[in-house]
């Protein structure tokens, strides 16, 4: 299949224009916020987003942290470099994962996580279960990963000129110190901001009290943020950040396997080296936050690399990447239609050598309609068309369509049904950056193809006074996935991978206080058997998991709460999976006579209790690897100052 980049360039034009003169022409209004964009609906669609609130009471240090208290979203446990994430037991490599909007490429070594992140600034995350709409980017097989960081203006008050914030904690179990400092600024449309994170801290003890080596923290952080607005509206915005880990990590043979407590072969025993792992992330970004009529423009460049030493052999992935999108205000919605692109590569750096590069080029558009009062839509597609260049001159090119749809239908005053499909072409992928060519093979790309992925959801929600109750039946069915962890260099070999189940949510919010039960059983197979928990960028055997989230102001200065999460056994694998409570409480307290001073309080694995993480990898192998368990009881005190 051949493909004219012109061609695609000219119909993105006549695209634009056509929609354009359309809405020239109808003069349309917006009637307000779309029912369908509302966070009910999104929520039981599959599309959570985690706010700027939710962030707070969780005093995330770890993205682990983050994700507290949602049971659709898991994330392995030990150092910064090891954590992944997985939503409804896929891994967050078939998900597109971007940070302020933009694409961020996945890790390079399968004993480490995927995309290195702080969360010292976040402020929110927006989670797609599946059901990705067209302009998430392209790759979104299993759904999305949208993580926004603060701005200056998030942390100032209007007219404000300067601020900043100073936080230290610390505790015993492993925990060290953690700091940061933030400075940001406004003045004349201008804003800046400056944010450093250190943390250092040594192995931290497992519920049993055993000592669990290489997850001592070692952790640095550095982000700079510039943009001017001018008096029309016009925004350009730049950042960079740089995440590191550089910690001394477990090895068997030769080889980092942070994401391992060990192995049991004692031909393989384990030893601490330093190990490395780096996220580095510069973007560029034009908006227009005053729009005039039909035109209403975002553009935005980034790049970012992700790089792993683990000893024997290091690895970095790269990504270049742009979007320019408009969003055209219909008379019962908006319609956003543009171009996206990206460049991206894997390349060895040491203990082997090779490279692979992958080129894509995106049209999309979505539209998101009030149809009437009681039925609202979201609907969209997008086209991409893929490069790909292998090692030994393999080369390849292919293109495809993704479709998505969802409805939002008000059925009483409090019960409303949810449905949605989506059909995505995620087209190829690359291989493990560290690993190319590794001991000498020579990868092969027999039978190499494009991916692509089926989804489903459907439920209903029903809200009454402070009471919300939901649920909803998924199903998430990837197909032709490359082996980015070839077997013998095989990356032509195959695999195809379905998650389904049901997630479910019961919750009560007070003027004081909330309460919220969620729950998920996710039963993810990999050609047609249970996944196993080492199906290293494809996902694990989560099961079924249950997560409750508290919190309750018994003072305006004073709060208390907690998450706890219930992992049941899971006997679809060999051995069965255990399973497992965990309880982490807070309390966080305002002096009244020192504004600004934040004191708080967290005991985490309140009943130290011995466990690993349910998507944690190799717990089914218990013939051969040692399972990462998560630290015991741990005791923690912040300080916050804002100023």
């Amino acid at each position: 299949m051949t493909f004219d980049t012109r061609g695609l360039l000219l119909l993105t034009t006549a695209l634009c224009a056509a929609t354009a003169a359309s809405a020239q022409d109808s003069e349309p209004t917006f009637l307000g916020t779309l029912r369908i964009e509302g966070a009910a609906a999104q929520s039981l669609l599959g599309n959570t987003e985690i706010t700027e609130q939710d962030i707070e009471h969780r005093n995330p240090a770890t993205v682990a942290d983050v994700f507290a208290g949602e049971s659709s979203v898991t994330v392995s446990g030990g150092a910064a470099m090891a954590q992944k994430v997985m939503v409804n037991g896929i891994e967050e490599s078939l998900l597109s994962v971007t940070i302020d909007g933009a694409r961020q490429n996945k890790g390079a070594f399968h004993h480490t996580g995927n995309v290195l992140l702080d969360p010292a600034l976040l402020k929110s995350v927006e989670v797609s279960e599946g059901l990705a709409p067209a302009d998430a980017g392209p790759g979104a097989l299993a759904g999305a990963l949208a993580y926004t960081t603060k701005d200056a203006r998030d942390l100032l008050d209007p007219g404000d000129p300067f601020g900043g914030t100073l936080t230290f904690s610390g505790g015993g179990n492993g925990t060290g110190l953690r700091s940061n400092l933030a400075l940001f600024g406004q003045q004349g449309g201008l804003e800046w901001l400056l944010s450093g994170t250190r943390q250092r801290g040594d192995d931290y003890r497992d519920g049993d009290g055993d000592t669990v080596d290489g997850t001592g923290a070692e952790l640095d952080d550095y982000i700079v943020k510039l943009a001017y607005t001018t008096a029309s509206g016009k925004r350009l915005a730049f950042s960079a950040s740089q995440t590191e880990d550089t910690g001394p990590r477990a090895s068997q043979g030769g080889y980092i396997r942070a994401d391992f407590g060990g192995l049991t072969s004692a031909a393989r025993p384990t030893e601490i080296i330093g190990g490395y792992a780096r996220r580095s992330s510069y973007t560029l970004t034009y908006t227009d936050e005053a729009p005039m009529g039909w035109f209403a423009p975002t553009a935005q460049l980034t790049y970012n690399e992700q790089e792993v030493d683990v000893g024997a052999v290091s690895g970095v992935n790269y990504s270049l990447s742009g979007t320019i999108k408009n969003e055209f205000q219909l008379a019962n919605g908006t319609l956003t239609a543009g171009l996206d692109m990206f460049d991206e590569g894997a390349k060895a750096t040491e203990g082997t050598s090779g490279s692979e590069s992958h080129r894509n080029l995106g049209l999309f558009v979505q539209a998101r309609q009030d149809l009437t009062d009681r039925v609202s839509v979201s609907y969209g597609a997008r086209y991409d068309y893929q490069w790909f260049d292998g090692v030994n001159d393999a080369d390849f090119e292919d293109g495809g369509f993704s479709l998505n749809g969802a409805v939002d239908v008000v059925l009483t005053d409090a019960l409303t049904l949810n449905a949605g499909l989506a059909s995505t072409f995620g087209g190829y992928a690359l291989g493990e950056a560290a690993l190319i060519n590794v001991r000498g093979t020579d990868w092969t790309y027999d039978g190499f193809g494009t991916s692509h992925s089926n989804a489903a959801r459907i439920g209903l929600r029903y809200e009454t006074g402070p009471w919300a109750v939901s649920g909803a039946l998924f199903q998430t069915e990837i197909t032709n996935i490359n082996a980015v962890l070839p077997s013998g260099g095989d990356r032509g070999a195959q695999a195809d991978m379905v998650s389904r189940g049901f997630d479910g949510s019961v919750a009560y919010t007070g003027t004081r206080g909330f309460v919220r039960l969620n729950y998920t059983h996710a039963n993810v197979e990999l050609d047609d058997d249970t996944i196993s928990g080492t199906s290293y960028y494809l996902g694990r055997p989560v099961g079924s998991i249950a997560a409750l989230e508290a919190g309750y102001d018994i003072r305006d200065n004073w709060r208390i709460g907690g998450t706890a999460e219930i992992a049941l056994e899971n006997d679809a694998t060999d051995p069965d999976l255990p399973s497992y409570e965990v309880l982490d409480l807070y309390t966080t307290y305002h002096p009244a006579a020192l504004a600004g001073l934040e004191l708080r309080l967290d005991v985490k694995n309140v009943f130290d209790a011995r466990y690993a993480s349910r998507s944690s990898d190799g717990l089914d192998s218990t013939g051969s690897v040692i399972p990462l368990y998560e630290p015991g009881r741990t005791a923690l005190v912040t300080a916050t100052m804002r100023f």
